[in-house]
């Protein structure tokens, strides 16, 4: 099988059916103020109130639950900086699949307990001196785990895939769909997916300027790669796009933008006060290309995945600085 099909729109189907009950389908909200701030009609598929609080847990569970039974006794690690980690945490208890998880020092707090309060081992490293790859690839080797990846995965693709599946089957014809993008996992998932039912409906990726490596690769078709980026949206501070998600979104995605450090912080603060709900920066990432006008288009059906509501309370007040 080519890279390029890796993961097919019958395999999000196929995860949807076996995280039927076990995800929450999330809601779809509207608001009046963004379709007439926007000239268009606005659909925030809210990931936000996703269990662990993130599209995340659609991936991790549908690559857990199709491990062998021996890989289930052996156990499972990870390594992420936060939502991915608190998802495979939760599929892990859920399944009775051992978990360890390979997390940053400097991830935040309030990640770190949720992922240990879910019954993972939390292993933490210094980002500036370790390759997190390479040491939890060693620690699957010395104890016998099976790596599940954030993102480059086909597993976790399709399970990623079912956000845009349920947005679609919900609402229907889109013109346009707004994706944040960090490994490619979620965008590669929602592209396949979209790019099936709704052929025309044009898939955007959205990255922080900082951040911006997988912007570089699709407009340079060469893989890009970018250091420990100071973006606040430390959900897609990942280095690069992966084996399998770089062909994915070459393939099925039409374009990807950036937006500023300042367009996000203003997106999450206004989907907070006017949609009332809760969005990490990383969760706003998709809003801020259409609230910031990076996307101009009008009069067309917009799609936007809010990924994730994981915010970091401690953190707002240098945000509003």
């Amino acid at each position: 099988m080519s890279q390029h099909h890796s993961v097919t729109v019958d395999d999000v189907k196929a995860a949807q059916a076996r995280l039927a009950g076990v995800v929450h389908q999330t809601p779809v909200l509207t608001s009046r103020m963004v379709n007439d701030r926007t000239q268009n009609e606005v659909f925030f598929k809210c990931e936000n109130f996703q269990r662990t609080g993130a599209f995340k847990f659609r991936g991790a569970y549908n690559a857990l639950v199709q491990l062998s039974e021996i890989q289930k006794q052996q156990g499972v690690i990870t390594f992420s900086s936060g939502n991915h980690a608190q998802a495979i945490a939760l599929a892990g208890k859920l399944l009775q699949i051992p978990t360890t998880i390979v997390m940053p020092d400097d991830a935040p707090e309030v990640k770190q307990q949720a992922t240990r309060s879910y019954g993972a081992e939390v292993i933490l490293y210094n980002r500036h001196e370790t390759d997190r790859e390479e040491l939890a690839k060693t620690l699957a080797s010395d104890r016998h785990l099976t790596l599940i990846p954030p993102y480059d995965h086909p597993h976790v693709i399709a399970g990623q895939g079912t956000t845009a599946l349920e947005l679609i089957q919900e609402v229907g014809q889109l013109d346009y769909l707004l994706v944040c993008c960090g490994g490619g996992g979620l965008i590669s998932g929602c592209a396949i997916a979209t790019k099936a039912l709704l052929p025309t409906c044009k898939v955007i990726g959205v990255e922080p300027e900082l951040a911006d490596d997988a912007t570089r690769s699709f407009h340079s078709k060469t893989l890009q790669t970018v250091t420990n980026p100071p973006t606040i949206a430390d959900g897609v501070r990942t280095p690069s796009l992966g084996k399998l998600t770089f062909p994915l979104v070459l393939n099925y995605v039409d374009d990807m933008v950036t937006v500023s450090e300042t367009a996000i912080i203003n997106s999450m603060f206004f989907l907070w006060e006017r949609l009332k709900i809760v969005v990490e920066p990383t969760g706003a990432l998709a809003a801020a290309a259409l609230l910031s006008n990076v996307l101009s288009v009008k009069n067309a059906k917009i799609g936007v995945i809010i990924s994730g509501g994981n915010v970091d309370l401690a953190k707002v007040a240098k945000f509003i600085q």
